[in-house]
């Protein structure tokens, strides 16, 4: 069973996707292979959820991280590798014997594969020669024994037409297998050196996984990973303080906050490093969030309604027993603000009692933190919103309690808008 995260979770922390501005997916991607390209988009499509395999994977990429390794191939020569070895149609000796010689040589299909075949060579050289550089990389070993089959390889120079049609229909015939394999591998250093470069440059971090069943999360420094220069704060949860309910002014960071909570998370199932220290989880099932929930004109469904679905759906997910993490930042804004608080209260209170799952809710209603204080569970914290006269400054750093910030009108003020409409 693979963690879970739906199309709007995805969006609300902007994961996934090549070609969406700042996604988390595009922050990662200095890959250079097509196939290393689909590797790390498998990888975002499919977080873990076994502990081991999650340490396994995040300890691969902390070896490379520190072997601080140049991946050895050019895109050309890998694209030109991966054509020759699906080329169509047949290969080999019995093939070529069927043309006359003297036509032969002049053969444009004759000449593709011969620098198709040229190509792919090269690349099993590099390659070989770059394995020397892996000793304490465990699957390497499977790569070089491959290599090691292939006795013939590092004599290779000029190429007949029958030693051509010889190495022809061992690569693309009898060693096929094996050259899926080796490209496969191939694929792989490609993502484990592109992402942990990505990580040594933006001092990211390896998360451990822990089971399910010891229900926790805990961070002494999140962040969000595209800030270069974010605020990074301690965040800790478990089964008897499972509930962080949230508090500050707008533009105080807690959007942000909650953000980069998730991306952690999910990134953490992924085995990919975070942008947090210290961190350790407990597997969960999924991931759910309502930070961006839009209306929806084609089912006639209003803001408010369409927040209150969510909220539904979110519901039938925690009702069903599964470990999730859910985040909702400001819980009902599009309706009456007597409504919002009732229904923030009565939703963040039935939510509570599932201890095996974890919840961030923010609002800037805070009677309604107030409301919630008899509960054990529930953590209250803020980020704070100083003035420096009548001008606000945010430290986005996370406090405990309630915040008591009512800055709205002072911003307004400093923005004249009143004195626009006026004039």
């Amino acid at each position: 069973m693979s963690f879970k995260a739906d199309k709007q979770t995805l969006e609300d922390l902007n994961l996934t996707g090549k070609f969406k501005p700042n996604s988390i997916y595009q922050l990662f991607s200095r890959i250079k292979t097509t196939g290393g390209e689909r590797l790390l988009e498998q990888m975002f499509q499919q977080p873990l959820t076994d502990p081991d395999a999650i340490n396994h994977r995040s300890a691969t990429f902390r070896y490379f991280q520190e072997q601080r390794l140049t991946f050895p191939f050019s895109s050309s020569d890998v694209q030109a590798a991966e054509n020759y070895l699906t080329m169509s149609g047949a290969a080999g000796l019995p093939s070529i014997l069927r043309k006359r010689l003297n036509a032969f040589l002049h053969d444009e299909e004759y000449e593709q594969l011969r620098k198709g075949l040229m190509a792919t060579l090269h690349l099993l050289r590099t390659f070989k020669s770059f394995l020397q550089q892996l000793n304490n990389y465990e699957e390497a070993a499977l790569w070089r024994q491959v290599l090691s089959d292939l006795t013939w390889l590092s004599n290779v120079k000029e190429l007949s037409v029958w030693t051509i049609a010889y190495y022809d229909r061992q690569l693309r015939h009898r060693l096929s297998a094996q050259m899926e394999q080796l490209l496969q591998g191939i694929y792989q250093l490609d993502v484990y050196i592109a992402v942990s470069d990505v990580a040594r440059q933006r001092g990211f971090h390896y998360a451990t996984a822990l089971p399910a069943s010891r229900n926790i999360f805990h961070t002494t420094g999140l962040r969000h990973p595209a800030l270069d220069a974010g605020i990074a704060n301690a965040i800790s949860l478990d089964s008897r303080s499972n509930v962080i309910f949230l508090t500050g002014a707008n533009m105080a960071g807690k959007s942000t906050l909650m953000k980069s909570f998730g991306i952690a998370l999910y990134l953490g199932h992924m085995g990919f490093p975070v942008a947090a220290a210290n961190m350790e989880f407990s597997v969960r099932d999924g991931l759910y969030s309502s930070i961006n929930v839009p209306d929806n004109l084609n089912m006639g469904y209003s803001h408010f309604y369409a927040e209150v679905l969510r909220v539904k759906q979110v519901a039938t997910e925690v009702s069903s027993g599964k470990n999730l993490v859910v985040i909702f930042d400001e819980l009902f804004k599009g309706t009456n603000v007597k409504d919002a608080y009732d229904a923030t209260l009565a939703v963040t209170t039935a939510f509570a009692r599932y201890s095996n799952c974890f919840f961030l809710i923010s609002t800037h209603i805070i009677e309604v933190g107030q409301a919630l204080q008899t509960h054990a569970n529930l953590q209250f914290t803020y980020l704070p919103t100083l003035l420096d006269g009548a001008k606000p400054r945010y430290t986005y750093r996370l406090t405990e309690g309630i915040t008591s910030d009512r800055h709205g009108m002072t911003i307004i003020e400093n923005e004249q808008i009143l004195e626009l409409l006026e004039s």
